[in-house]
């Protein structure tokens, strides 16, 4: 059985065991304040966006960082757009919610906010007896495998910028948006184009952890003070530290997501000369073929991979996921079996 769930169903490059390994006996000062891995990885992150300026923050999961820079950001009577397939709204279980903030969903088709879309929502929250729309979220790539195009993210910047909302991207997958083939945006243009996003270390090859990186100053005020709050903050920081210093050393970030991006196009090129439709036009590292029920059962006893959603009563769109680990002989016994 070789699993295509999702990409963090094995541990860590054998570069961040190694920096965890060779710094285990060594004594730190905690909670992201040591400056030898912490401070260290805080300076490659800043010179790989151009922004000495940013202020970054190491949280231990996602969902951690999108509760604690939303409720950090927004005053109690503030809410956060976001698309209905959004993270924030179907796969946190309300947490964003929990902290007193709205989500508020809104349809779309391809996973993505417009300008348009934002200012319908305005529009529709006049006044003081609703909530007041504060924040844009997003996420590159989105949760149906479609990615932004910098213009794409300059005009939702923009539109943002002129309604004086925030814009926050979840970059959980941030690393297969870099690296696909249909990407023209760098780290740089995020980091000018938002007031806040998050680089995923949990689902690109690090064990844990994910570095937020605030461009805003009215974000960072008492930053680590909600960190604490919310639960994020790691004791022992200088664990996420490691990581994301050996991710931002010698290029292994962009290569651990080269890897799951170009196994990904081989999966969706496959798939598709073998005569099967898609759910979306995903780019990324998620892969989303329409299969015969029959099929799907075929490639469950080898195979495992999640069903994304019921297409009529013979076909069901799956989920298949590559990571830094996939093998190509997985990818390529998949494809056989689709022959089969």
């Amino acid at each position: 059985m070789y699993s295509f769930t999702n990409d963090y169903s094995e541990g860590a490059h054998p570069h961040i065991l190694k920096a965890l390994m060779d710094s285990n006996l060594i004594q730190h000062t905690g909670y992201g304040m040591d400056e030898d891995h912490c401070g260290r990885a805080k300076a490659l992150i800043k010179k790989e966006i151009g922004r000495e300026d940013a202020s970054i923050h190491f949280l231990v999961g996602g969902t951690q960082a999108n509760l604690t820079v939303i409720a950090s950001a927004l005053k109690p009577w503030e809410a956060v757009i976001c698309a209905a397939t959004g993270h924030i709204n179907v796969h946190e279980t309300g947490a964003v919610e929990a902290t007193g903030h709205k989500v508020l969903a809104i349809p779309a088709a391809d996973g993505k906010v417009t300008p348009a879309m934002v200012l319908e929502t305005l529009e529709a929250h006049p006044d003081e007896h609703m909530v007041k729309p504060k924040m844009v979220y997003i996420s590159n790539t989105t949760e149906i495998g479609t990615q932004y195009t910098k213009a794409e993210l300059e005009a939702l910047s923009r539109v943002c910028r002129q309604n004086n909302l925030y814009l926050f991207l979840d970059g959980a997958r941030l690393g297969a948006a870099l690296t696909s083939s249909a990407n023209d945006l760098t780290m740089a243009d995020i980091a000018a184009l938002t007031d806040v996003f998050y680089i995923g270390g949990t689902k690109n090859g690090a064990l844990f952890g994910e570095a937020v990186v605030i461009l805003n100053p009215a974000i960072d005020e008492n930053f680590r003070f909600s960190i604490k709050q919310r639960g994020g903050m790691l004791a022992k920081g200088w664990l996420l530290g490691i990581q994301f210093e050996t991710l931002f050393t010698d290029g292994l970030f962009y290569e651990m997501a080269s890897h799951a991006s170009r196994l990904a196009d081989t999966l969706r090129e496959g798939i598709r000369e073998a005569g099967y439709p898609f759910y979306s036009d995903s780019v990324s590292n998620q892969v989303f073929p329409i299969f015969p029920d029959e099929l799907i059962e075929t490639l469950s006893r080898d195979f495992s991979f999640n069903i994304q959603e019921k297409m009529d009563d013979s076909h069901h769109a799956i989920r298949l996921v590559t990571s830094w680990a996939t093998k190509a002989e997985a990818v390529t016994a998949f494809l056989e079996a689709l022959k089969a």
